[in-house]
């Protein structure tokens, strides 16, 4: 949690005391240029925060209301003059309180969810994996739930996890990456080198493609096989009755798999499907089946789920 922090409210490299003193004499802050061309109010600012209200940010050298930081003067009182010339010069782009309370409260139903069905299903709820699936997601939008103890996340896209997770797990040792979405061969390499997991393997090119990727960087991904399970067009992976050649192809080929991984057909039962992917897995001796997203989680878990894959109910909808 120490490496996430709170935004700091302080000029960076002083005492506390030093916080509060006036400018040396003959130097003009920026915060007192601000002052004379507002007619000397009082509003503090700070640079280089997307502000209270959110949406507004730094920009050049405009700067951004936010909460006071020194002396706030009341109504009718004039602003003193050694109280109101603070300035943070160097502020972290930071979640807001808000950003903090609703994730907390969405992981806390989502936790909800998980643990009510594992105990209708009699399972522990430490036989269940929560992937956070933050594709499309900032790093301000992410940072919450990881202040919240969430430590296994997913992403859809090698490109975007490449921008915003390599800083994320250097300053928070212990964050498990999954790819959830399809992988094409040519990113097999950057894929072994950033991902923990991989949901997504489905076909025999890309099985050489990652063995090749794990021999030149010498990281062995665990991975699911990813099947059809819909038989839809339009949707990647195998077809059940291409399940069992794969996985011989795959252990051949030197990867680990420790499971399968399917989404069904959207707005449709999905319990059929999961029980489906479950008597493919146990066939096949595979212990761990990735199933369940926000709409259906539940049944998944019921149904044998060991990793739900979980967007929407932790982040809201997607634009």
């Amino acid at each position: 949690m120490a490496a996430i922090g709170t935004p700091g409210s302080r000029l960076p490299g002083g005492s506390r005391k030093e916080q509060n003193l006036p400018p040396p004499p003959g130097e003009t802050t920026d915060a007192v240029k601000q002052g004379a061309a507002r007619g000397r109010r009082c509003g503090i600012m700070a640079k280089d925060d997307p502000g209270p209200w959110g949406k507004r940010r730094h920009t050049g050298q405009e700067l951004i209301p936010q909460p006071l930081i020194g002396h706030q003067p009341k109504a009718g009182q004039r602003p003193l003059a050694n109280q109101c010339r603070v300035v943070a010069l160097s502020h972290r782009a930071a979640y807001s309180a808000l950003m903090t309370q609703d994730a907390k409260a969405r992981l806390a139903e989502v936790e909800a969810q998980i643990a009510r069905a594992c105990k209708v299903a009699g399972r522990a709820r430490e036989t269940v994996s929560l992937v956070a699936v933050s594709k499309t997601k900032s790093v301000e939008e992410i940072r919450p739930l990881i202040a919240l103890g969430q430590r296994v996340f997913g992403e859809n896209r090698v490109q975007e996890a490449q921008a915003k997770w390599p800083a994320l797990i250097v300053q928070t040792p212990g964050i498990e990456l999954h790819l959830v979405g399809q992988l094409q061969s040519n990113k097999a390499e950057d894929a072994v080198q950033l991902f923990d997991v991989i949901h997504s393997v489905d076909r025999a090119s890309l099985i050489s493609a990652l063995a090749r990727a794990q021999d030149k960087t010498g990281r062995r991904p665990r991975c699911f096989l990813q099947v059809n399970i819909g038989a839809e067009a339009q949707k990647a992976g195998c077809s059940p009755a291409e399940v069992a050649d794969l996985l011989k192809a795959a252990h051949a080929a030197g990867l680990t798999i420790i499971g399968l991984m399917a989404v069904p057909p959207a707005k449709t039962e999905a319990a059929p499907y999961f029980a489906l992917l479950a008597k493919l897995a146990r066939d096949n001796g595979l212990g761990e089946l990735s199933m369940g997203m926000s709409a259906d989680l539940e049944a998944a878990v019921m149904l044998g789920a060991s990793y739900v894959r979980i967007g929407t109910a932790l982040f809201g909808e997607r634009a």
